[in-house]
């Protein structure tokens, strides 16, 4: 059941992302005057729906009192975590690279309309089939200062720079998301990835919010329709890094 319900919430995401896409492009207005009826009308009706479906669950949920109110941190608290997230992502790649193997020559030709031959050949991956990546060692300091950092363990795949590990098996939809930040990595370089990363994640307090997570997840939904256009994931990501949308 909590698999299917996982699995639920990643669908949901997926169109969350989607909607923020299109909240940060289109007023409200504009969407209703110029968008197609009959998309709004079944839009507005499915999100109705699955608002009145978890709605209806949540009532049932025991109470559990509120989360007290994150603290401000400091300008020096912010670098050391940008520090520590940086390293981490270093140190993992250097632990799994002996043990991940390239990609095969047919997951490669199903990716290759959106990645450049070249990421896709120093691409290596490792399947740890419920073994979970390891919680990183500063997320314990991070919880002392008073902050919640993000449940690593319920991610899919963990991209390490060029080293992408699964917390299950690999899937086309884990892949390409993994491989976008792959992408976002070699465009920005680790240090400024970091940055963005952490100053996201302090602005909207979740992972799936952080613009680079947003970004992964949308580019992962166009990806995943029954007919998907063929576009360049880079080209996006370049685009995004000049339109300060990171």
């Amino acid at each position: 059941m909590n698999s299917d319900l996982e699995h639920a919430q990643l669908e949901l995401l997926g169109a969350h992302c989607a909607v923020h896409q299109l909240r940060l492009r289109y007023s409200s207005d504009d969407l209703a005057r110029f968008g197609r009826r009959d998309v709004l009308h079944k839009s507005a009706e499915a999100a109705a729906s699955l608002h009145d479906f978890y709605a209806a669950i949540e009532d049932k949920v025991p109470y559990s009192a509120p989360a007290p109110p994150v603290p401000e941190p400091s300008a020096e608290q912010i670098a050391q975590a940008i520090e520590w997230l940086a390293g981490y992502l270093r140190e993992q790649r250097e632990h799994y690279f002996p043990v991940a193997t390239p990609l095969t020559n047919e997951v490669k030709a199903r990716m290759w309309p959106f990645f450049s031959a070249d990421l896709l050949d120093r691409i290596r991956v490792i399947e740890l089939r419920g073994a979970r990546v390891p919680v990183p060692e500063f997320f314990a300091k991070v919880r002392a200062l008073g902050f919640e950092p993000p449940q690593i363990t319920h991610m899919d795949s963990v991209t390490f720079l060029d080293i992408v590990a699964f917390n299950q098996s690999l899937s086309e939809r884990s892949l390409f998301h993994a491989l976008v930040h792959a992408v976002q990595i070699d465009v920005l370089g680790l240090q400024r990835y970091a940055e963005l990363w952490v100053h996201g994640f302090l602005k909207t307090k979740t992972h799936f919010t952080v613009p680079l997570e947003v970004h992964a997840f949308s580019l992962s939904s166009k990806f995943l329709r029954p007919m998907p256009e063929r576009f360049s994931v880079e080209d996006e990501v370049v685009r995004w890094v000049a339109d300060s949308r990171y």
